[in-house]
Protein backbone atom coordinates (compact mmCIF):
# COMPACT_ATOMS: atom_id res chain seq x y z
CA UNK A 1 0.00 0.00 0.00
CA UNK A 2 1.24 3.73 -0.74
CA UNK A 3 0.72 6.23 1.74
CA UNK A 4 1.34 9.87 1.78
CA UNK A 5 1.81 12.50 4.55
CA UNK A 6 1.54 16.17 4.05
CA UNK A 7 3.91 18.51 5.70
CA UNK A 8 6.08 21.68 5.49
CA UNK A 9 9.23 19.51 5.72
CA UNK A 10 10.17 16.22 4.68
CA UNK A 11 9.51 13.31 6.97
CA UNK A 12 12.02 10.28 6.02
CA UNK A 13 11.76 9.29 9.63
CA UNK A 14 8.18 9.77 10.84
CA UNK A 15 8.30 9.71 14.87
CA UNK A 16 5.45 10.14 17.32
CA UNK A 17 5.63 13.60 18.21
CA UNK A 18 2.57 15.28 20.58
CA UNK A 19 0.14 17.48 19.16
CA UNK A 20 -1.56 21.03 21.14
CA UNK A 21 -4.91 19.64 19.39
CA UNK A 22 -6.81 17.09 19.49
CA UNK A 23 -7.59 14.91 15.98
CA UNK A 24 -9.72 12.16 14.63
CA UNK A 25 -7.95 9.41 15.41
CA UNK A 26 -6.51 10.51 18.65
CA UNK A 27 -2.14 10.92 19.17
CA UNK A 28 -0.41 9.45 16.00
CA UNK A 29 1.63 9.82 12.45
CA UNK A 30 -1.00 10.59 10.13
CA UNK A 31 -1.19 9.12 6.35
CA UNK A 32 -3.48 8.54 3.95
CA UNK A 33 -3.88 6.48 0.22
CA UNK A 34 -5.32 9.74 -1.54
CA UNK A 35 -2.48 11.77 -2.65
CA UNK A 36 -4.49 14.93 -3.55
CA UNK A 37 -5.67 14.74 0.20
CA UNK A 38 -2.16 14.89 1.46
CA UNK A 39 -1.04 17.72 -1.12
CA UNK A 40 -4.12 19.83 0.07
CA UNK A 41 -2.69 19.40 4.06
CA UNK A 42 0.35 20.02 2.76
CA UNK A 43 -0.33 23.09 1.67
CA UNK A 44 -2.67 23.97 4.53
CA UNK A 45 -0.01 23.47 6.90
CA UNK A 46 2.22 25.31 5.14
CA UNK A 47 0.67 28.41 5.20
CA UNK A 48 -0.63 27.84 8.42
CA UNK A 49 3.11 27.55 10.08
CA UNK A 50 4.64 30.03 7.54
CA UNK A 51 7.73 28.31 7.14
CA UNK A 52 9.01 25.36 5.06
CA UNK A 53 7.93 24.34 1.55
CA UNK A 54 4.40 22.03 0.90
CA UNK A 55 6.47 18.63 0.99
CA UNK A 56 4.40 15.27 0.03
CA UNK A 57 5.87 12.23 1.68
CA UNK A 58 5.19 8.98 0.43
CA UNK A 59 5.57 6.00 2.14
CA UNK A 60 4.99 2.21 1.55
CA UNK A 61 3.66 -0.55 3.98
CA UNK A 62 2.78 -4.49 3.50
CA UNK A 63 -0.41 -3.89 5.29
CA UNK A 64 -0.93 -7.98 5.36
CA UNK A 65 1.89 -8.07 7.70
CA UNK A 66 1.14 -4.56 9.37
CA UNK A 67 -2.56 -5.29 10.09
CA UNK A 68 -1.70 -8.82 10.73
CA UNK A 69 0.79 -8.21 13.43
CA UNK A 70 0.01 -5.21 15.20
CA UNK A 71 -3.67 -4.11 16.67
CA UNK A 72 -5.86 -2.74 14.57
CA UNK A 73 -8.59 -0.87 14.86
CA UNK A 74 -10.57 -1.01 10.96
CA UNK A 75 -13.47 1.53 10.27
CA UNK A 76 -14.42 -0.12 7.01
CA UNK A 77 -17.41 3.00 6.61
CA UNK A 78 -18.27 5.59 8.85
CA UNK A 79 -20.83 3.12 10.99
CA UNK A 80 -22.24 3.85 14.28
CA UNK A 81 -18.65 3.52 15.97
CA UNK A 82 -17.44 6.19 14.13
CA UNK A 83 -18.91 9.30 15.54
CA UNK A 84 -18.11 8.42 18.78
CA UNK A 85 -14.86 7.28 18.64
CA UNK A 86 -14.03 10.71 16.12
CA UNK A 87 -15.59 12.55 18.66
CA UNK A 88 -13.94 11.24 22.02
CA UNK A 89 -10.45 11.54 20.04
CA UNK A 90 -11.54 15.28 19.03
CA UNK A 91 -12.95 16.52 22.26
CA UNK A 92 -9.99 14.52 24.51
CA UNK A 93 -11.73 12.35 26.35
CA UNK A 94 -11.25 8.97 24.40
CA UNK A 95 -10.61 6.37 27.37
CA UNK A 96 -10.62 2.94 25.43
CA UNK A 97 -8.14 0.62 23.99
CA UNK A 98 -5.13 1.97 22.22
CA UNK A 99 -4.48 0.46 18.82
CA UNK A 100 -0.96 0.14 17.15
CA UNK A 101 -2.99 1.66 13.87
CA UNK A 102 -6.12 2.92 13.23
CA UNK A 103 -8.04 3.27 9.69
CA UNK A 104 -11.28 5.00 8.57
CA UNK A 105 -12.76 7.73 7.00
CA UNK A 106 -11.26 11.22 7.70
CA UNK A 107 -13.00 13.92 9.36
CA UNK A 108 -11.95 16.43 6.42
CA UNK A 109 -13.18 20.36 6.93
CA UNK A 110 -17.17 19.28 5.04
CA UNK A 111 -17.53 16.36 7.33
CA UNK A 112 -16.21 17.70 10.88
CA UNK A 113 -19.28 20.33 10.87
CA UNK A 114 -20.80 17.31 10.59
CA UNK A 115 -19.35 15.69 13.59
CA UNK A 116 -19.64 18.87 14.90
CA UNK A 117 -23.42 19.10 14.86
CA UNK A 118 -23.41 15.53 16.45
CA UNK A 119 -20.86 16.30 19.58
CA UNK A 120 -23.14 19.10 20.24
CA UNK A 121 -26.03 17.41 20.31
CA UNK A 122 -28.00 19.23 17.52
CA UNK A 123 -27.96 15.97 15.33
CA UNK A 124 -28.22 12.58 16.61
CA UNK A 125 -26.19 8.95 15.64
CA UNK A 126 -28.91 8.32 13.15
CA UNK A 127 -28.85 12.12 11.42
CA UNK A 128 -24.98 11.72 11.59
CA UNK A 129 -24.51 8.69 9.72
CA UNK A 130 -27.07 9.34 7.43
CA UNK A 131 -25.54 12.95 5.84
CA UNK A 132 -22.17 11.54 6.19
CA UNK A 133 -23.28 8.72 3.61
CA UNK A 134 -23.40 11.63 0.83
CA UNK A 135 -20.23 12.78 1.47
CA UNK A 136 -17.04 12.13 -0.63
CA UNK A 137 -15.14 10.53 2.41
CA UNK A 138 -11.18 9.95 2.14
CA UNK A 139 -9.35 7.58 4.78
CA UNK A 140 -6.40 7.98 6.70
CA UNK A 141 -4.23 5.19 8.57
CA UNK A 142 -2.79 6.38 11.56
CA UNK A 143 0.46 5.03 13.15
CA UNK A 144 -0.17 5.52 16.84
CA UNK A 145 2.53 3.74 18.22
CA UNK A 146 6.47 3.19 17.51
CA UNK A 147 5.68 -0.52 17.08
CA UNK A 148 3.84 0.25 14.34
CA UNK A 149 6.07 2.77 12.88
CA UNK A 150 8.71 -0.12 12.45
CA UNK A 151 6.51 -1.38 9.39
CA UNK A 152 6.68 2.26 7.22
CA UNK A 153 8.67 2.63 5.08
CA UNK A 154 9.94 6.09 3.52
CA UNK A 155 9.88 5.92 -0.27
CA UNK A 156 10.58 9.77 -0.99
CA UNK A 157 9.01 12.99 -1.57
CA UNK A 158 7.82 15.89 -3.73
CA UNK A 159 7.67 19.16 -3.14
CA UNK A 160 3.90 20.81 -3.94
Amino acid sequence: MVLYHGSNVAVDHPKLIRQNRYLDFGFGFYTTTNRDQAVNFAQKVTDRRKTGTATLNIYSVDELVAFKECSLLRFNSPDEAWPDFVAANRQGTYQGKRYDLIYGAVANDDVYSTITLYMTGILDKEQTLARLKIKKLFNQLVFATEKSLQYLHFEGREVV
